[in-house]
């Protein structure tokens, strides 16, 4: 029997920006109802191609059938109409609306004399996140939901629009362990009603877990596309960076220095007082040492790194001593002072200036050193810039490039060469390879090694536990703001961390 005709046939598809050519003579077929995973490191083309299918990107050179029928939309609204929708890698949400708006918005349902029935989308929003387990408030503002649930809002978005081709990319991102499981449920009910998706990930699980078909670009070139079957994550990740990456080892005898950090019985109030987000949470961290924060998502894992850089909504009960020295942080600047650095989970929102270079960018909190007479001296910011570029290897056509023209490993470098500038004696990183490849993970990995060997205390939070088994030399895990586990590296387990993360007493 002759092969049936693909949902999805691209031919030859092509796009050039200035300067560089992100796809190159791309083709490949998907099929109706399969999950079909696009891989490679982080500008290798894949989320280039999957807005030229989802109407972001209009101008390109080739061809797109869809369902046998060619296919060039004139944005997201055509896109949308045909029956194809996106899930963005960054978040796409408006922060001053309601998840519900979010979801309905450019679509809001409407009532008597045409008004916006917020009812009506609060109840069927309702329902969407409540397909997805999700149980927040429809009506609350996004800004107050965590990155994870604001993703399932992202996700709530697509399935309003009944889409029969879906775009994830890289939708897990910003999930824990069990929000993950959640998504594959989902998934899995969407294809039972022959749905289509197209889905990006850095993660080799997910992909072997879900794919049917595995489609591999590398520097905006089709590499090769296989049955998931019939391949294996080391083949894989071999034609994503043409390269084997070995496992990455750390040095698990670094020297460990004396005490730089100590948290004794810190305690978060919610805004109501009521509750504790945190609740007696005590541990220590020493130079040279990688201190693991593990959880379930809703833990407390980003607000303990917000207590102790001084930017939690509420103040901290408790006691914080940063190198001998008690310390009460009521602002990020006092605790900058102290010797803390932190990098936050979400690096579009709360790390990058978009508009700024890749050299403002780096040098933001250390302008200081680069004064003279009270007057910004370019040429010495341009010494720091260069300097702290070089140290971390960012890979940038120059200070002066855009910081957006960087792969999300490389902003997540620069964003850490930020830090560093300032010369502190403890790093705070809260989830800092989301959305990062395989390659450029091993790259910040042995960053983070030669950091604690030059004498810095590390705390890293991750979704990800052999992410922490790889890297920390000993774990805390948190349930419900409430320290129910402490593992050496020796001792670690994810089935331990995961019992500890799940505990009830």
């Amino acid at each position: 029997m002759p092969a049936a005709e693909p949902i999805i046939a691209i031919r030859g598809v092509t796009k050039r920006f200035p300067g560089v050519t992100a796809l190159d003579d791309v083709t490949f077929d998907v099929a109706a109802g399969e999950l079909h995973a696009i891989v490679g490191e982080n500008g290798a083309g894949k989320s280039t191609l999957m807005k030229i299918l989802a109407g972001v990107i209009t101008q390109y050179e080739g061809e797109i059938l869809l369902r046998g029928q060619p296919y060039r939309v004139a944005g997201t609204r055509d896109a949308e109409a045909a029956g194809v929708s996106i899930i963005h890698q960054e978040l796409n949400l408006v922060d001053d609306l309601s998840a519900a708006a979010n979801i309905f918005l450019g679509r809001e349902r409407r009532g008597a004399l045409g008004l916006i029935d917020d009812r009506s989308m609060n109840h069927v929003a309702g329902e969407l996140l409540g397909e997805l387990e999700c149980h927040v408030d429809p009506s609350a503002p996004v800004r107050h939901l965590r990155v994870g649930d604001q993703q399932l809002v992202e996700i709530a978005k697509a399935l309003s629009l009944s889409a029969d081709i879906l775009i994830m990319d890289e939708p897990t991102s910003a999930l824990t362990e069990a929000e993950v499981a959640r998504l594959d449920r989902v998934i899995a009910r969407l294809r039972q009603r022959g749905t289509t998706i197209l889905y990006i990930s850095h993660k080799m699980d997910e992909v072997f877990r879900l794919a049917d078909h595995v489609t591999v670009l590398r520097d905006g070139k089709l590499i090769r596309t296989l049955e998931r079957s019939e391949t294996t994550p080391r083949e894989i990740t071999h034609l994503m960076v043409g390269r084997e990456i070995e496992h990455t080892r750390l040095d698990t005898c670094r020297p460990i220095g004396d005490e730089v950090l100590r948290v004794e019985r810190l305690s978060l109030p919610t805004a109501s007082g009521d509750r504790y987000r945190l609740r007696d949470v005590s541990f220590s961290l020493r130079r040279g040492e990688i201190v693991g924060i593990a959880g379930l998502m809703g833990a407390g894992r980003t607000e303990l790194l917000e207590c102790l850089f001084g930017c939690s909504e509420r103040a901290p009960q408790g006691t914080i001593t940063v190198a001998g020295t008690p310390q009460r942080f009521t602002h990020p600047q006092q605790a900058i002072a102290a010797g803390l650095a932190m990098v936050s989970e979400d690096r579009k929102r709360l790390g990058l200036f978009a508009e700024m270079s890749v050299g403002e960018n780096v040098t933001l909190c250390a302008l200081a050193q680069a004064t003279v007479g009270g007057l910004l001296s370019r040429p010495r910011e341009a010494v720091l810039a260069d300097g702290a570029i070089e140290r971390l290897g960012v890979k940038t056509a120059g200070r002066d490039a855009a910081i957006t023209s960087l792969s999300g490993g490389n902003q997540q470098k620069a964003i850490l060469a930020r830090w560093l500038l300032t010369e502190p004696r403890v790093l705070l990183l809260d989830d800092p390879t989301r959305g990062v490849d395989v390659g450029a993970k091993a790259e910040l990995y042995r960053l983070m090694d030669r950091l604690c060997h030059e004498g810095l205390g590390i705390v890293v939070t991750s979704s990800e536990l052999p992410e922490l088994l790889t890297l920390c030399d000993r774990i805390l895990v948190l349930c419900e703001g409430r320290l129910t586990g402490e593992f050496t590296r020796a001792e670690a387990t994810e089935a331990a961390i995961m019992e500890a993360a799940t505990a009830t007493n």
